[in-house]
């Protein structure tokens, strides 16, 4: 479920080199797009105040905006549950944590639903982990045609789900450790985004557990 990206290098004027990294948009195509989230699985500084009712725009919300809701994916859930097991089992071993699953919402039409959809085919392409088409029960990554970007997209019953694993690139080294410290005496009782990479990867793929059907 890691977005596809590509990595840059280049020298500042110090001779110092800086990286960049360039990731695919989850959000692609955003025409149709209601609800978007940025998850983390914890809940200090995750509330963003939601645009006024009637407002075009389409805020970018946070975990606690997500409470009391539901991902309804009927039988992808157990693909998406196996993808994040994997996707963040590979990013703790790199030690990273304070990534986001980046989700948006997209209610489907009526000729978009069901098995019989032409919107939506599948390939064996995927990051790791997944099973080939040829092995019963296999959910694979799927592709919207005609557009440039390959991403995950589960059609639940009655919403295609845009998803996204993005943000990879805070390694838990001595600094976080020190930031770790501090939020526990800061917020005692209360989780936050600075915690081991173990710890984010359980905590993470719990919530999505917790929040999918």
């Amino acid at each position: 479920m890691c977005s596809t990206c590509s990595g840059t290098r280049t020298r500042c004027l110090r001779g110092c080199w800086k990286f960049f990294i360039i990731m695919q948009s989850v959000f692609y195509p955003a025409g149709r797009i209601s609800e978007r989230y940025d998850i983390k699985g914890c809940e200090v500084s995750r509330w963003v105040e939601p645009a006024p009712e009637g407002s075009p725009l389409v805020l970018v919300l946070k975990d606690l905006n997500f409470q009391g809701k539901t991902i309804d994916l009927g039988p992808q859930r157990t693909w998406l549950l196996h993808q994040m097991e994997l996707d963040t089992a590979f990013l703790r071993e790199l030690n990273v944590l304070d990534y986001s699953l980046l989700m948006a919402f997209q209610r489907l039409h009526e000729d978009e639903r069901g098995p019989g959809s032409s919107l939506i085919f599948r390939t064996a392409r995927s990051v790791r982990g997944v099973q080939s088409p040829e092995e019963p029960g296999s959910q694979n990554r799927r592709l919207l045609p005609d557009s440039p970007n390959a991403l995950h997209i589960l059609d639940g019953p009655e919403q295609r789900y845009f998803l996204g694993l993005v943000d990879l690139s805070t390694v838990y080294g001595l600094r976080k450790r020190l930031e770790h410290l501090w939020k526990t005496l800061r917020y005692p009782g209360r989780t936050f985004s600075t915690v081991s990479p173990a710890r984010y990867a359980r905590r993470l793929c719990q919530w999505v557990e917790a929040h999918t059907e």
